[in-house]
């Protein structure tokens, strides 16, 4: 493995272009399917991620996310935060391809939830997935939780080598509903890791 010099720092709000290709990333083309739906007269779908990393407030702000930075510039990414002890409510109108989700995220009450973890290709199998996931264990102590959770698809075989290899053990799956998202997978799979 090449040595890369980098440290780990809290996102800020210019991160966003980086934030917004690393959750499509690790979304594997789903938050531009949804962007799309939320596009305004006049804005792409790169303007919508973008705008929705910037916010102060909910899950994908960039205020939940921890960068890995080589040189000047984000080699990954980590988008983590508390899940409540309530569950989601899921309503007639919520979007089909978010029930199964939701449903996941139910089951995962009370833990650390890691929504995105995704790293730049040139950058991949360098161990920043891993020193991420450690910041976020850490992150998870502060917060009082014991466990971390993580949602992977069952076409991303990479990505789940490496939570197994990390600690993490799949408790729940979900079939996917694809709903205009072209994902290679069936299932979505569910991942605990007790810290």
């Amino acid at each position: 493995m090449k040595e890369h010099h980098y440290f780990l720092r809290r996102a800020e709000a210019s991160d966003a272009v980086s934030l917004a290709e690393l959750i499509n990333r690790a979304g594997e083309g789903l938050p531009l399917t949804v962007w799309g739906w939320m596009a305004e007269d006049g804005e792409s779908v790169w303007d919508v991620g973008r705008r929705r990393a910037q916010r102060e407030e909910g899950g994908f702000s960039y205020r939940n996310a921890t960068v890995a930075v080589v040189g000047s510039g984000i080699a990954a990414a980590l988008i983590g935060y508390p899940l409540g002890a309530q569950p989601t409510p899921i309503d007639a109108d919520t979007p089909p391809v978010f029930v199964p989700m939701i449903e996941l995220e139910n089951e995962a009450l009370c833990t650390w939830y890691v929504n995105v973890l995704a790293t730049y290709d040139p950058f991949e199998g360098r161990g920043f997935g891993t020193a991420l996931l450690e910041a976020a264990a850490r992150q998870a102590r502060a917060a009082g939780l014991v466990q971390l959770s993580i949602i992977v698809t069952d076409g991303n075989s990479r990505a789940e080598r490496l939570y197994r290899k990390v600690g993490f053990r799949p408790v729940a799956e979900r079939p996917i509903v694809k709903d205009g998202w072209d994902v290679e997978a069936d299932n979505l799979i569910l991942m605990i890791k007790d810290l």
